[in-house]
């Protein structure tokens, strides 16, 4: 199972709450680096903290970070965007960014890294995910966390013969940028990343890191309707 103490870690998304909070809580947990990656990277008052420029929608510079941070081995993928509120009144144009940015962008990371987790011993890949990921909401974005929680399961029995720990982490409502208008409880990302990072270093290969993300896991196997009322309430009519 991976350990924070003496690992080496990346962090993509590292300018928003939730990507802070993996930087910093990785070192109060005794990562000797931490590459904390954006598209314009920010700056950091510790000398163990390497920004670096990183763009997952973009082939070269997915390249370009896996040769930077070839010392890597933890990497936490947490970069990504909430995009359009509808699948159908948005452009195919705007859901495909959606896409790319959530689904296709981690997927990159997860390619140009996984040879370098392989030759610094294995190491972990962490997948953010959502509550969302099963869960649809209108729009594009829960339907890109559900295509990344598969494309995780995948990559978990893809890596696991170079001995890759393969983390998917489900979180509700967080207080960042991308819910900041939503009038709704948010748990604080401080307690999200802890209850992350208690996962990994556990060796869980699933963290549900919230109540939310706990109960809708749970509803899972109740039937369609259940999860779906507005359905059932046109279905009747």
């Amino acid at each position: 199972m991976a350990q924070l103490a003496g690992s080496v870690v990346l962090v993509t998304g590292a300018n928003g709450r939730l990507g802070t909070q993996f930087v910093r809580q990785a070192l109060e947990r005794g990562a000797g680096r931490v590459y904390a990656t954006a598209r314009k990277p920010g700056d950091w008052d510790d000398n163990r903290v390497v920004p670096l420029a990183l763009d997952v929608t973009d082939p070269e510079s997915v390249a370009a970070a896996a040769t930077s941070a070839a010392d890597a081995t933890i990497v936490i993928n947490n970069a990504g965007v909430s995009g359009p509120r509808s699948l159908l009144a948005s452009s195919l144009e705007e859901v495909r960014a959606v896409y790319e940015a959530n689904v296709f962008g981690p997927l990159a990371i997860a390619r140009a890294f996984a040879p370098v987790l392989a030759r610094n011993g294995g190491g972990a890949l962490v997948d953010i995910h959502s509550a969302l990921s099963w869960l649809a909401t209108p729009g594009a974005y829960s339907s890109t966390k559900a295509a990344l929680w598969s494309v995780t399961n995948s990559l978990r029995l893809e890596l696991a013969a170079q001995g890759t720990q393969v983390t998917g982490a489900h979180l509700g409502y967080t207080d960042t940028p991308m819910i900041a208008a939503l009038d709704v409880p948010k748990s604080d990302p401080r307690d999200i990343v802890a209850a992350i990072y208690d996962g990994l270093e556990a060796g869980e290969l699933e963290i549900l890191a919230d109540d939310t993300s706990r109960r809708v896991k749970q509803a899972l196997s109740q039937p369609l309707a259940a999860l779906y009322p507005q359905v059932a309430a046109v279905n009747a009519s």
